[in-house]
């Protein structure tokens, strides 16, 4: 970065870290219940278009009154890229995902975004290679994620098609690779102007999808319940702006794997959620797998690494270590 800095939004105290994950832990494990409440009379794809664009829409409005200043073209294009891949990618995958395998199961298989984050930061140019001890790690979450789509099948009413397993995979491996992006090419962004393009971008890239796939036709604005109204401004507001921007920011000061340790509790009250609000069946098998999953991921989190927050930080900005 050169003169003319523009700010990058709030230190990284103990009380703003505590916070930020606060909003990624809990408003974020609430999203699965609100997607599958959207969904009810809202198509997939639309509903998540509207939730992004809004947010962008109010993020940007705030970043001008904050005194950030107006993002430069090449900005624009980073976080095109990195809001096709979260929001295009994952969210759109996971609205989709959800009309076929209950909220619950969908916040599981998204519990796999650490060990993708991982991967592909040891894949990539100037990263660490996978030691032993991580590839032992990742057997037991593919055990538990294995158990856990098996249990959800004969647990539902209605057989659980493997292909929606393995798009919310593919849901995860797009939001972990576009947080690796955001991370190593958009450090130098606002986090607020940063969160309010990816959303705005990747949003407008699902209302096109929308339109391709046909869902403008049959969507009946005055058909919308009270209750998808309500899902929508909590994936707006709660969702989008305040916990996008949190995750954005703590990107921008911790390590992708461990901001990405919201995936533990998300699935956890996702499940609870689908149980106690939408009559979701939870079994002690599902149970297990959650636990295998978690304890897979954790054991990832926790293994040694050679490489700081702040030595990730200046990696990832170009700055230099004393």
């Amino acid at each position: 970065m050169t003169g003319n800095k523009t700010p990058m939004g709030p230190p990284a105290t103990r009380g703003w870290v505590i916070a930020g994950f606060a909003a990624i832990y809990v408003l974020w494990g609430g999203t699965y219940l609100a997607i599958a409440l959207g969904l009810r009379s809202i198509p997939p794809f639309l509903l998540m278009s509207a939730r992004a664009v809004l947010a962008g829409l109010i993020l940007l409005a705030l970043a001008r009154l904050w005194g950030f200043k107006l993002p430069r073209a090449d900005e624009w294009l980073r976080a095109a890229v990195a809001g096709i891949l979260l929001f295009g990618g994952c969210h759109g995958a996971l609205a989709y995902a959800e009309q076929h395998v209950p909220s619950g199961l969908a916040a599981v298989m998204l519990a796999t975004i650490p060990f993708w984050i991982v991967l592909i930061n040891r894949l990539m140019p100037a990263g660490e290679r996978p030691k032993a001890a991580s590839l032992i790690v990742l057997v037991p979450g593919f055990a538990g994620v294995a158990l856990i789509a098996w249990s959800g099948s004969a647990a539902s009413d209605r057989a659980i098609d493997p292909t929606m397993l393995l798009l919310l995979l593919g849901a995860a491996f797009s939001w972990a690779l576009g947080s690796v992006y955001s991370q190593r090419c958009a450090a130098d962004i606002p986090a607020m102007s940063l969160s309010g393009m990816q959303l705005f971008c990747g949003g407008s890239i699902l209302f096109a999808v929308s339109g391709f796939v046909g869902e403008w036709r049959d969507f009946a604005p005055e058909r919308m319940s009270t209750v998808a109204i309500l899902a929508i401004a909590y994936l707006t507001l709660a969702g989008g702006v305040v916990a996008f921007t949190a995750y954005v920011w703590l990107l921008d000061h911790l390590p992708g794997p461990i901001v990405a340790t919201y995936t533990f509790v998300n699935p956890a009250i996702a499940i609870l959620l689908g149980w106690s609000v939408l009559g979701e069946r939870l079994t002690a098998f599902m149970i297990l797998g959650v636990a295998l999953v978690v304890g897979s991921i954790v054991g990832l989190s926790i293994l040694p690494s050679h490489e700081t927050a702040a030595r990730s930080r200046a990696r990832r900005t170009g700055a230099k270590l004393d």
